[in-house]
């Protein structure tokens, strides 16, 4: 009877571990995100943020709004992404971790509507069910919260 009880305390230990780590797991910019209309709060678009070489990259990977041009340009950029398309342009650069917080900053946002890119600063929250994404320069900026996708 004791075994018993020990291989149920074993197993509940290992699955209440293996519940912390996916918990963490998802406590990370890393995945896939909605982004939302500020005016109408409608779905916008789909990012993919991952992990490269310098740092965070998140780029868009669809266009969800019912009346988004497929084929649309990012005319307002001024740097060697204009003109490239929305589809897979690249509006997240170089964001890395501070400390043992999970916070992500010195890295860029660009704002595809006006081509200006922000210092960048990426929060998980909710237990990584949604990500603060706040953009600004100096301390002039705005935040918007994103969706993970499942």
């Amino acid at each position: 009877m004791r075994d018993f009880f020990c291989e149920i305390r074993n197993t509940t230990v290992m699955g209440l571990m293996l519940m912390g780590a996916s918990a963490m797991a998802q406590m990370t910019p890393v995945g896939t995100w909605h982004s939302f209309d500020e005016k109408t709060g409608a779905v916008k678009s789909e990012i993919v943020i991952e992990e490269s070489a310098t740092g965070l990259r998140g780029y868009v990977s669809k266009l969800l709004k019912k009346d988004a041009d497929q084929k649309r340009l990012c005319t307002e950029c001024t740097d060697e992404r204009k003109d490239k398309p929305m589809l897979g342009l690249e509006i997240i650069r170089g964001a890395k971790k501070e400390g043992t917080e999970a916070v992500w900053s010195d890295g860029k946002i660009l704002d595809p509507e006006n081509g200006k890119e922000y210092a960048l600063k990426m929060t998980p929250i909710e237990d990584g069910k949604k990500l603060e994404v706040r953009g600004s320069i100096l301390f002039i900026g705005r935040t918007q919260t994103w969706t993970r996708v499942k």
